[in-house]
């Protein structure tokens, strides 16, 4: 069953008639000329004799079971693949589910719902995400899919008769559990507009549960201005389309207010910022950095070559700042000018070495972090020499290695492919290239501050970050976690320094308050109650409106299991009256 939601909508069930209920167009139709009178009957009275019967099971002792149904009584999973944009939407829908009663949980095995949150960047990821439809399904669990997959092409085999979040209407997540609970496939699709402005999505004030409580994750834009031949992303995210200024910096200081030390801007293009609403990265940047505590820390997102270039003088002023990691991801893609040209990347490698060699000088230290695709379509063997020149030249100490993989639907999927033989060859060859060398070898014996968020994934160290986001593993104490702290570093590996704490330095502790337990939801007051949550928080669709009476949905909720309780009540009562 298809639903489609207006933005106020409560469905009531129609009663229908039996097709075999005969049709009586008067009361008197009911009684028949030979039915006994209401005197013969009072007379007949007298002559029963009461009869006593067996006792039945008291009802305290039968199981009453409240309406499974009723939504907001349920436990949630959600697994989130992707970029961190698309991991803050997921916050955002964990924080808006468990401020309207669902539990969150960690166990799928548990759950009777399924949130499965979506990337499009590559096959295997789309492949990972159809796998845990079909299994959510062999497991008779409810489905409901976001993400940039369902959002790119609604229409796959494998989507159908699922509910729908599009990428822009996060903040409507409940309503489409509440209905995907309910046995209905909702679909929402659509794109936030003021007027005819896109907007860069749901508000960023709705609760949240942060994946890590001293990290907040701040989309700043969705969408970009390219037209990547290869990138199935832009059908799903679309146009650019940036938050205001003032709405991201009180994001912001509301993070800081809930003990988070550190924030990541991300975007599909972080250097394109601001181009839609007459303002650019920088400016908000700079406005961003007054509100970070001493000791907190900024970390920017992702930024293609030609939307920085205009701005790096302010860029390497603002990677210097003491609050601001000396980091920034530039994804060169290949060194083949030809090559970035069939790619419609907008900018050619000189333009990508301009970058690179400008915030070298400028900011000392500093972080570049790349990406290179192996077997474009017409990549040749003179191209990629070209590439492994380039990794040779800079030793980029973070290289994100893609082998080409064509997405349906995208211009790059048309174009003659490499063989798959030498797509997996360059790929080998390029990662055997970014292993030969060791990039921290030389920060051996450093002091460095670092600042602790983290824990490393075999659970035996603390994970920190000094000023040039490279990763810093120290002891695993309590008193680290959140802090700033001084460390010798004694080792350094491939993607990690290991760092020993000064002795007489003591732990700096840069948030403003108290961070918020792993769980707990973000933007909540401590004294709202769940039923304020869902009547403040939701849209209006969430509430019903009879008479001058205003029922929430909390408490449809209880009004439910308590008639389901009465019901069994008066049946019992019934019982023993009429027995």
């Amino acid at each position: 069953m298809l639903v489609s939601l207006p933005f106020n909508y409560f469905a009531f069930p129609a009663t229908m008639p039996s097709a075999c209920d005969s049709l009586i167009e008067d009361i008197e139709d009911m009684v028949s000329f030979n039915d006994p009178t209401p005197y013969e009957r009072q007379s007949a009275r007298k002559t029963i004799i009461p009869r006593s019967r067996k006792k039945k099971e008291l009802l305290s002792e039968e199981e009453i079971h409240a309406d499974s149904l009723i939504p907001g009584t349920q436990k949630i999973w959600m697994k989130t693949w992707g970029c961190s944009h698309n991991n803050s939407d997921g916050e955002y829908m964990a924080g808006q589910l468990a401020a309207s009663g669902y539990k969150m949980t960690d166990d799928p095995v548990e759950a009777d719902l399924w949130l499965l949150n979506s990337c499009t960047v590559k096959n295997p990821a789309e492949d990972h995400f159809r796998n845990s439809i079909k299994k959510a399904q062999e497991q008779q669990k409810k489905v409901v899919v976001a993400g940039c997959v369902p959002q790119a092409q609604p229409r796959m085999d494998y989507l159908k008769g699922l509910s729908i979040i599009g990428v822009q209407q996060i903040d409507r997540v409940v309503e489409v559990v509440d209905e995907a609970v309910k046995g209905h496939s909702v679909r929402l699709l659509g794109q936030k507009k003021d007027g005819s402005r896109r907007l860069g999505g749901a508000r960023l004030d709705l609760p949240k549960i942060r994946k890590n409580p001293l990290i907040e994750i701040i989309s700043i834009n969705t969408g970009c201005l390219n037209a990547c031949t290869y990138c199935k992303t832009k059908h799903a995210r679309g146009d650019l389309a940036s938050y205001p200024v003032e709405e991201l910096v009180e994001r912001a200081s509301q993070s800081f207010q809930e003990g988070v030390c550190e924030i990541w801007l991300t975007s599909e293009d972080t250097g394109a910022y601001g181009r839609d609403i007459g303002t650019d990265l920088p400016t908000l940047l700079w406005r961003l950095v007054e509100k970070i505590p001493e000791g907190a820390m900024l970390r920017l997102g992702m930024t293609n070559p030609p939307y920085i270039l205009e701005h790096l003088e302010e860029m390497a002023k603002i990677l210097n700042h003491p609050r601001v990691y000396a980091f920034l991801h530039v994804p060169v893609q290949t060194a083949s000018d030809s090559v970035l040209m069939d790619m419609k990347r907008e900018y050619c490698i000189d333009d990508f070495k301009r970058v690179v060699d400008f915030l070298k000088e400028r900011v000392p230290g500093v972080t570049i972090a790349t990406d290179i695709i192996c077997g474009f379509p017409g990549e040749t063997e003179e191209d990629f020499q070209a590439t492994l020149a380039l990794v040779e030249h800079y030793r980029f100490p973070s290289l994100f290695i893609n082998q080409f993989y064509p997405r349906p639907g995208t211009p790059a999927a048309k174009m003659e492919q490499v063989p798959a033989n030498v797509k997996k060859q360059r790929t080998k060859e390029l990662s055997q290239l970014f292993h030969s060398y060791n990039p921290y070898d030389h920060k051996v014996g450093e002091r460095q501050a670092v600042l602790v968020t983290e824990e490393s994934f075999d659970a035996q160290y603390y994970v920190a970050h000094n000023k040039f986001y490279e990763q810093v593993l120290v002891p695993k104490r309590a008193e680290f976690k959140g802090k700033m702290i001084e460390v010798d570093i004694y080792e350094a590996g491939k993607h990690f320094l290991k760092g020993r704490p000064v002795e007489d330095s003591k732990p700096f502790t840069p948030s403003i308050a108290a961070p918020l337990e792993k769980g707990e939801v973000s933007g909540l007051m401590q004294d709202q109650t769940v039923s304020d949550v869902r009547s403040a928080s939701l849209p209006s669709s969430s509430v019903l409106l009879i008479g001058s009476y205003r029922l929430d949905r909390e408490a449809l909720k209880k009004l439910g299991i308590g008639l389901t309780l009465a019901a069994a009540i008066l049946a019992f009562v019934v019982e023993k009256l009429y027995w």
